[in-house]
């Protein structure tokens, strides 16, 4: 049983890259789909499906470059289960120098890090990827 789902959904999202892997599948969970849709959203996934059947299951597309890349370069875990770490909006800064995103669990929802400054929404820095 995997007690931080997050972790293990990013863990998962950067080696099936490195190995060349088109999907990922895994257990389904609203907050999971709503950090995939925001990944969709910044480029770094292709498609995000959920399937009815029971258990529900998400699947993740990823996103290639043309050379065949992998788009996500990157990932780093901020908090964690044991030590939940919060940011207010102005302390969320760029990632790489805007090349990349923190993303952060808000009271509005799913966030960036420059849509959460721009909301001036803070909560729960949950990762970095490049």
């Amino acid at each position: 049983m995997v007690t931080d789902r997050v972790g293990d959904f990013i863990i998962r999202l950067k080696n099936a890259g490195a190995i060349g892997n088109p999907k990922v599948t895994l257990p389904h969970s609203k907050h999971i789909e709503a950090i995939a849709t925001k990944l969709k959203e910044l480029g770094f996934v292709e498609r995000v499906d959920v399937s009815k059947k029971a258990p529900a299951t998400l699947e993740v597309t990823l996103a290639y470059t043309e050379g065949g890349e992998h788009k996500i370069k990157g990932v780093k875990r901020v908090s964690k289960p044991g030590r939940r770490l919060y940011v207010s909006s102005k302390d969320a800064h760029n990632v790489k120098n805007g090349l990349g995103a923190r993303v952060i669990s808000t009271p509005r929802g799913i966030l960036t890090d420059s849509e959460a400054r721009k909301v001036k929404a803070g909560g729960e820095d949950l990762f970095e990827i490049w």
